[in-house]
């Protein structure tokens, strides 16, 4: 197959795909996204959603590939890099104003928007949703059907899945799935915080707050609409905790009482926590009436998934190495694989140009070299996000986490009130 028939399909446009795509289409390569959601509107991605920070090696390196690195930073003003660390009972052990941090936050909605926005329209079809994928040798080459039920079924010669922890794609390659990783997250958002409950927003600060305890977390950063958007994070080894609490299916209002009532769970926690919990809550509830809390398990990958090459298809993001937040790298990866990924197409789809050569056959050895390069660097980041995750979430993951802000900020900035004092939430 010559370069010109080089048919390639996307699946997922979450920021992996989005990326990919945006980037293939700068050196004029074609391809096709396939996402699972009906196209949002700007109405939707207004709305305050998770935050996530961009790391230079990898998603703003990746952003600046694009061409959108102005673009981005102009959306980068809702969440300062400014971290807060707090014990149980709303003492401050750590605060930084984000002075020595270079990893700009912009929310998941924003980045979205800005990806998807630099793409012809033609480029990603909302609303196809992957039933299963097929791959089968050809004279010219691998080639890899892809049924999509309503929508038909069509053959590609390269499939990436960029389809999120539970890829279809992945399927082609391995049989490894995700499994439990011992906590639940609920979310729930408070919009206008400074003007409806200052206190609590002083308490939260501007940007990322972390509250650690007993195994547990409360967890906010600071998005659109002067929002604090909360996190709880809860240890429990019931992978099945929503139904067998009965949380699944109730309101976020309707949580709020086993969740500060238990003591396995927020119960012993202090008031200035509890509170922020119990307004997320309900605020959440207000905003979104009748909708059922926003609870659901975290899932892994084994650290260092890997699978036996197969020409014709390949995985990147959360479907080649999911992993928990604790590091902050899931988007990074997801967007550092995209950037060596378009690399590679775009040096087999030239040389198959030049040649009028098999594309597939140009691209192999590359792509080869590609999930080997992303394996390695991809553990690596697991390991930590492994042992970030038993910091936060031990006995006492307050101290530890104030603690590992202290070795790695505080001999530069010999700042004396940046943890020597405990700040009490009565203080603020």
């Amino acid at each position: 197959m010559s370069s010109s028939r080089a048919r390639i399909a996307i699946i997922g446009g979450g920021p992996a795909g989005l990326t990919l795509g945006l980037l293939l289409h700068k050196r004029g390569i074609p391809f096709i996204i396939f996402e699972l959601r009906q196209k949002p509107t700007d109405e939707q991605l207004a709305k305050p959603s998770g935050m996530l920070d961009l790391h230079e090696e990898s998603g703003l390196a990746a952003i600046r590939e694009c061409g959108l690195y102005d673009q981005f930073l102009m959306l980068t003003g809702d969440c300062a890099e400014a971290q807060k660390v707090s014990d149980m009972d709303g003492n401050i052990l750590y605060t930084d104003e984000g002075e020595l941090s270079e990893r700009p936050e912009i929310s998941r909605h924003a980045l979205t928007k800005l990806l998807s926005s630099h793409l012809p329209a033609e480029a990603v079809k909302w609303g196809h949703k992957l039933l299963s994928a097929t791959s089968s040798t050809t004279p010219s080459g691998t080639e890899t059907e892809l049924d999509f039920g309503p929508h038909g079924k069509q053959a590609y010669d390269l499939v990436v899945g960029a389809d999120g922890a539970w890829s279809q794609v992945r399927s082609l390659l391995t049989d490894v799935k995700p499994h439990y990783s011992g906590t639940q997250s609920i979310t729930a958002t408070v919009r206008q915080v400074t003007a409806k409950y200052p206190r609590l927003a002083a308490l939260v600060g501007r940007g990322s707050f972390s509250a650690l305890g007993l195994r547990h977390g409360v967890m906010s950063q600071r998005g659109p609409e002067d929002s604090a958007r909360i996190y709880l994070f809860l240890t429990t080894a019931d992978e099945r905790f929503a139904a067998s609490s009965g949380l699944d299916g109730g309101t976020a209002a309707a949580a709020k009482d086993l969740l500060l009532d238990d003591d396995t769970l927020l119960g012993r926690w202090g008031p200035a926590l509890k509170e922020l919990v119990a307004v997320a809550c309900d605020e959440e509830s207000a905003d979104n009436p009748g909708a059922a809390v926003d609870i659901k398990p975290l899932y892994t990958l084994p650290i260092g998934t890997t699978w036996e090459h197969r020409a014709g298809a390949t995985l990147i993001g959360d479907a080649a190495h999911l992993m928990c937040p604790w590091a902050g790298e899931g988007v990074n990866l997801a967007m550092w694989d995209s950037l060596l990924l378009a690399s590679a197409i775009s040096k087999a789809y030239e040389a198959a140009g030049q040649a009028a050569a098999s594309f597939q056959g140009a691209l192999d050895p590359l792509m080869k070299d590609f999930e080997v390069e992303m394996v390695a660097r991809t553990k690596e980041k697991a390991e930590e996000t492994n042992s970030n995750g038993q910091m936060l979430f031990g006995e006492d993951g307050a101290k530890a986490f104030a603690e590992f802000f202290l070795q790695v900020y505080g001999h530069l900035v010999g700042a004396p009130d940046r943890g020597d004092v405990q700040q009490r939430p009565d203080d603020i």
